[in-house]
Formats: structure tokens, C-alpha cells, sequence
């Protein structure tokens, strides 16, 4: 194999795991902080690619307008459905339960919206950004670049809120003990709504910069919600870290089988990397025992 085509394609798997961070990211901080596994992310994902197409193409608002408009329009969406829904059923008892059954009737729902909103076409969106990226003999599109450093700038977002600053102590305080928070004076019922939707602006975020090479649609929620799930469980459910490490990790070892084999492979690779975390380490490499 060419090490330059070798090293394109390392490249290429960091630049789709940094995505899949930011999908698997939105997963492990609802259920770190709520333990509430929401099967309807991926339709925060799905929306948030329409949003994008419409701000972008439908009323031709530039990129770097757009695309904060669309993560905001998520984020209030994703607190909107947790205070209407999820607030309601945490309280009760098995609410385990009900809460996996409510974010998969809510992914229904949000799927069959979308198809009688917009319709069964397979939009996309322009280029943010055109030309390409010579390094030697590596060649990569600034666009690919751009979705790279976005993905980069917005985990080190995430992570000095959620180390640095007092909403993120108090979702850290609300993760480790509930009863405790709310008896230091923490709104825990906001922490939660708060958590909700930065999980749906995380979703939002990705679907806007893969919005120009892969297809919008009201199904494409669904095969990035199956990618999260692996990101998490290679991670450690819960641990905002081991999503990281694990959605780049899935991106080079993804990238890296692809490039042995053929795409169609791409899946099997993927499964069977988590088929072989769960048999060695069930718990995830940051989670714990």
C-alpha cells in the first residue's frame, strides 16, 4: 500500500471519528447525567442536517450564520422534548424502561415528521468551503479540514465547560449524585434539561458539517445513532472522555479495514470492533467495572 494513500486514510478516519465523538459525546452525556439511554438521538442529528439545508439553501443564509443558527434551533428543540417528555417519566417508577420507550416512540415520531414536512428527497447541501489541501503527497479537501477543526474546537468547548465553569459543575455534581446536588441548592431538573439539549446541539453540529458530503434525509438518523452506540460502548456508557476516544478510534480503525478490504466492510468492521471491546473489557476502555 502507498504510504501516502496509507497516511490520506488516517487522516480521512480522524476526520469521520471526530463526528462520530460528537454524535457518541451527546449519548454519553445524557445517560452520565440522567442515565436515560436516548434512542431519538439520531433524529436530533437528522433535523439538524434540515435545518442546515434550509437556512443554507432555502433562504441562503451564509455557513458560518447558518450553522450556529441550526445547533441553537436543536439545542432549544432537544430542552423542549425533555421538559415536555422525559421530565414527566424520571420520576416514576421503572422509569428505565419507559424512558427507552418514550425516546424510541419519540424517534418514530420524529422520523414520520420529517418525512410528511420535507418529503422523500435526499437533499444536500454546497461546499462551506472549496479548494484542497497539499501536504506532500497527501491531498485532502478543506472541507474535510474544516469539519476537523470544528469537531476539535467544540470538544475543547465541552470540556472547559464541563471542567471550568459552574453549569458544568454542577452537571459533573448531578452525574455522581442526584440527591446530594439537589441538596446543595443544585436545579437538577434544569441540569437535565440543559444536558438534553446539549446533546441535541452536538447532533445538530455534526449533521451540519457532514450535511455537504453525505445525504439529508429523514432516515439518516438512524445508521449514525447505531455509530454512537459503538462510540459509547467502546468508550464507557457515560464517560464523555471514552466517547471521544472512542468515536476517533472507531474513525482510523474504520478507515484503516475499509482501506484493506472494501467499503462495503465498513459495518462489519465497526460491530466487530465493539463485539471484541465488549468480550474484553465489557465496561468500556474509560467506563468502570
Amino acid at each position: 500500500m502507498n504510504l501516502a494513500i496509507f497516511l490520506e486514510q488516517i487522516l480521512n478516519g480522524l476526520i469521520a471519528g471526530s463526528m462520530y465523538a460528537l454524535i457518541g459525546s451527546g449519548i454519553a452525556l445524557v445517560y452520565g447525567t440522567m442515565k436515560v439511554l436516548n434512542l431519538a438521538h439520531g433524529e436530533f442529528y437528522m433535523l439538524g442536517g434540515y435545518f442546515t439545508f434550509y437556512l443554507t439553501v432555502q433562504l441562503g443564509l451564509p455557513f458560518w450564520v447558518a450553522i450556529p443558527l441550526a445547533v441553537l434551533l436543536a439545542f432549544l428543540l432537544g430542552m423542549a422534548i425533555q421538559k415536555l417528555t422525559i421530565e414527566y417519566l424520571i420520576v416514576r417508577e421503572n422509569w428505565a424502561f419507559t424512558t427507552i420507550a418514550a425516546t424510541l416512540g419519540l424517534s418514530i415520531v420524529l422520523q414520520n415528521a420529517a418525512l410528511l414536512i420535507f418529503g422523500e428527497r435526499f437533499n444536500s447541501v454546497p461546499y462551506y468551503v472549496d479548494g484542497v489541501m497539499v501536504l506532500g503527497d497527501i491531498r485532502l479537501p478543506w472541507q474535510r479540514v474544516m469539519i476537523f477543526v470544528v469537531a476539535l474546537a467544540t470538544i475543547a468547548a465541552m470540556t472547559w465547560l464541563l471542567k471550568y465553569t459552574r453549569l458544568g459543575w454542577s452537571i459533573r455534581a448531578t452525574s455522581q449524585d442526584q440527591d446530594a446536588a439537589e441538596v446543595v441548592g443544585i436545579p437538577v431538573r434544569r441540569v437535565y434539561m440543559i444536558c438534553f439539549g446539549l446533546a441535541a446541539a452536538l447532533g445538530a453540529l455534526a449533521a451540519a458539517m457532514l450535511a455537504p458530503i453525505s445525504a439529508i434525509n429523514p432516515w439518516a438518523g438512524i445508521p449514525i445513532l447505531l455509530k454512537g452506540f459503538v462510540v459509547v460502548i467502546l468508550g464507557g456508557l457515560g464517560s464523555f472522555p471514552g466517547a471521544i476516544v472512542g468515536g476517533l478510534l472507531l474513525g482510523v480503525v474504520e478507515a484503516v479495514g475499509v482501506q484493506l478490504t472494501s467499503s462495503e466492510w465498513r459495518d462489519v468492521i465497526s460491530f466487530s470492533l465493539m463485539i471484541a471491546v465488549i468480550w474484553w473489557r465489557p465496561w468500556g476502555l474509560f467506563g468502570k467495572k
